[in-house]
């Protein structure tokens, strides 16, 4: 009798990892911007299928936010500057999964489309990089009188003035390292970027000053720091293969934050930011900081509770006080 059921234990295992192995053998499309930074965050979720023994080859699409380079993005129209063009090859079946910096992703996916995992989440703070030359450290951030700062972002132009309403900003774009060198030649004093870029791609920065940002008191974007990996929701294979690499803990804090954002009806154009943390006992703290426009006053919140539910709506009416 046992030699039967140690027969029918067998068979069943066969048959399951049969299963489980025909799942996996389906070699993942995954759809990306070109960007060195965009790539290594491809390159990252490779590794991550890799390791649960799920084979991926990468899809290079570009995005109008990478066409369009001679505007800020509080000057372009529309949402999901980096993420239209990747989406519409995802529902059109060109790719089965799509990477974005979640940062850059619109609230609401369109429809057929859903976030099915978020990454760790790496340093969220934005970084003020500095040319030693403009450089006076009397002043606050270490910035000369009337320093030229760069940045396309309307967040971070309203609360760099919020610090210092002497400087002059101006538009930056490009990648990463192509804004790091146009600092080095001298076109800006100093630049603004979210430092989970120069650390990822492990960019040396040693000729310059790095002012790294608190991140309650010079607020990042929503989700800033954190990839999302977006499926179309009825590709259940594909889905529950990307669970197996999700961050809950993650998701928990990034899904308040970009609540606060799709209550506001914002992108990249909306001067706010948004930062959620839970602390050891699993209590929940948001930051806001927003500003009506990219040169106009910041409006500060700070909020905590011991749940999630209407911490955003809280927030939102705080602002509105």
């Amino acid at each position: 009798m046992r030699l039967e059921i140690g027969i029918i234990i067998s068979d069943f295992d066969k048959i399951f990892l049969k299963k489980a192995i025909m799942e996996f053998s389906k070699k993942i499309k995954i759809g990306t911007r070109g960007s060195r930074l965009a790539l290594w965050q491809a390159e990252f979720l490779k590794s991550q299928l890799a390791e649960i023994g799920v084979e991926s080859e990468l899809i290079i699409i570009k995005t109008r936010g990478d066409q369009i380079q001679h505007i800020g993005f509080d000057k372009m129209e529309g949402k999901g500057f980096f993420t239209k063009e990747i989406e519409d090859a995802l529902l059109r079946g060109d790719v089965d999964m799509a990477v974005h910096s979640m940062k850059d992703m619109p609230t609401n996916s369109p429809e057929g489309l859903v976030i099915t995992a978020v990454s760790y989440r790496e340093d969220p703070a934005d970084w003020l990089l500095i040319r030693k030359e403009s450089m006076d450290a009397n002043l606050d951030l270490k910035l000369k009188k009337n320093a030229i700062v760069g940045t396309s972002s309307a967040r971070r132009k309203a609360q760099m003035l919020d610090f210092r309403d002497d400087i002059e900003l101006k538009d930056i774009r490009g990648n990463v390292p192509t804004r790091i060198e146009k600092l080095r030649k001298g076109d800006f004093d100093a630049i603004l970027l979210a430092g989970a870029g120069v650390q990822r791609l492990e960019l040396d920065v040693s000729d310059l000053e790095v002012l790294k940002f608190n991140v309650r008191e010079f607020v990042p974007a929503p989700a800033q720091g954190v990839l999302a990996f977006q499926t179309c929701s009825d590709d259940k294979d594909t889905r529950r293969i990307l669970k197996k690499i999700h961050h809950s803990d993650v998701a928990k804090c990034t899904n308040i934050e970009r609540k606060v954002l799709n209550l506001l009806d914002g992108g990249c154009q909306l001067p706010m930011g948004a930062y959620c943390e839970r602390d050891a006992d699993g209590n929940y703290h948001l930051w806001v900081a927003k500003a009506e426009s990219w040169d106009g006053k910041v409006k500060r919140v700070r909020l905590s509770s011991s749940t999630s539910f209407e911490l955003a709506e809280t927030a939102i009416k705080k602002l509105n006080e």
